[in-house]
């Protein structure tokens, strides 16, 4: 046990005071903690951080102190402790709470080599991010992060038909292709809310292939009962995860509840969209589907099944719909489509409100992708012409266009996605 009191000229010294806390800064699965030694009593010879909860641990001789192997998304507290040869002190007061995130990414698809480029993205586009180390194997398509920002997936042309790659960010090795491949051009990927399955729209039957998801495909989930007709392009889950929707080239969009597998297909809707559904996209209890014919977007109430479709707008898209997206709290709507001004965007409550302004520097080419980040305050657009990507600060109408990134995709963009 230790003797209490200074140095002695026995050579016994007391445990350090605790240390006062100061403040914690979120990084990616990470903390950067602040504290301050305490100015009377022994020397600490080092300092442990500690989460809470989880009780993850970082030692420093010195402040900071990181604290990594964190879950981004969780909140946590730290407490701070200083040690000596005679022990540890008890603990600080607890730090402000910080909750861990993945920075913010941005990938889009385009038919050249390396077929798919990711950037960091904050306030503009950061660096390009190394191209993966296996590429799509040809032209891609569809593209999508796990929710989770874990992983990435990339639709493309030639066998696979789909690419997964682990995400850090930045691409990682290349994750073994499913046992049973899809069956066709992979034009759409998306994986569901809780990042535990994957699904990929493809252009020959079955049109639509799934898969359990854990770092690395599962074993395929029968195909649907009643399939999808035509060829698929849009996949897309509802965010609860009960509902799974394929838009494809004839009846347009085939909808089936799911609960780790395919249950009996919804009837279509009273009005079936009007020509092939390219994309697909859930808001809580709503869907929409963005096709070739005017009225080139299409969307309904959807519980348990269609309900009547809701009213066009009243400024339509300009030319055939390829994708479509709500922002994360549902008050917007945006489409991408083929002739200028290449995308567009309306207020929704229930239907389709008075079209926003265009924007002031218009994408340059055929609107192929769209998306818009999960804080809701960036919409990206993906396109036909250099410089094949164009992002727009968000606000309930289109800022001024971000400049492009330093190093461009290589050719036509095809799907946008943010992780």
């Amino acid at each position: 046990m230790p003797i209490l009191g200074i140095i002695s000229s026995a050579g016994y010294q007391r445990i350090p005071n605790a240390p006062t806390i100061g403040t914690a800064t979120a990084g990616n699965a990470s903390a950067t903690v602040t504290f301050t030694a305490s100015g009377t009593g022994p020397v600490a010879t080092s300092f442990t951080a500690t989460s809470s909860p989880s009780s993850l641990t970082g030692t420093s001789a010195t402040s900071p102190i990181t604290v990594s192997g964190l879950t981004n998304g969780t909140p946590y507290t730290f407490t701070v402790t200083a040690t000596n040869a005679s022990g540890t002190s008890s603990a600080s007061a607890a730090s402000n709470s910080i909750t861990p995130v993945q920075p913010l990414s941005i990938a889009v698809t385009f038919f050249s080599s390396p077929r798919v480029s990711a950037y960091p993205f904050s306030s503009g586009f950061g660096t390009k991010y190394a191209d993966p180390g296996t590429l799509p194997t040809n032209g891609a398509r569809g593209v999508a992060f796990r929710p989770q920002g874990d992983d990435i997936a990339v639709g493309h042309d030639t066998t696979p038909f789909i690419s997964t790659y682990p995400w850090s960010p930045g691409f990682g090795s290349k994750y073994a292709d499913p046992a049973t491949l899809p069956t066709g051009t992979g034009f759409g990927v998306a994986f569901n809310a809780a990042g535990n399955a994957i699904g990929v729209a493809h252009s020959t039957s079955p049109l639509i292939s799934t898969y359990p998801w854990s770092a690395g495909f599962g074993t395929k989930y029968a195909n649907p009962a009643t399939l999808p007709a035509g060829f698929g392009v849009g996949v897309a889950w509802n965010p609860a995860g009960s509902n799974i929707a394929v838009s494809h080239g004839t009846t347009r969009i085939s909808v089936y509840p799911w609960s780790s597998g395919f249950g009996t297909k919804y009837s279509n809707p009273g009005t079936v969209p009007t020509g092939t559904g390219y994309g697909v996209a859930f808001l809580n209890s709503e869907i929409a589907v963005a096709h070739y014919s005017t009225p080139f977007i299409s969307a309904y109430p959807f519980s348990s099944g269609f309900g009547t479709k809701y009213a066009n707008p009243g400024t339509l898209p300009t030319g055939n719909g390829r994708s479509v997206t709500w922002n994360p709290g549902g008050t917007n709507i945006a489409i991408a489509h083929d002739t200028s001004p290449f995308i567009s965007a309306y207020p929704w409550s229930g239907g389709f409100g008075t079209k926003y302004s265009n924007p002031a520097t218009l994408p340059t080419g055929g609107g192929y992708g769209v998306a818009i980040n999960s804080a809701g305050n960036v919409l990206s657009v993906s396109h036909t012409t250099t410089p094949f990507i164009s992002a727009y600060p968000w606000s309930s109408g289109f800022g001024t266009k971000y400049a492009n990134p330093a190093t461009l995709p290589a050719s036509d963009g095809r799907r946008v996605a943010f992780g």
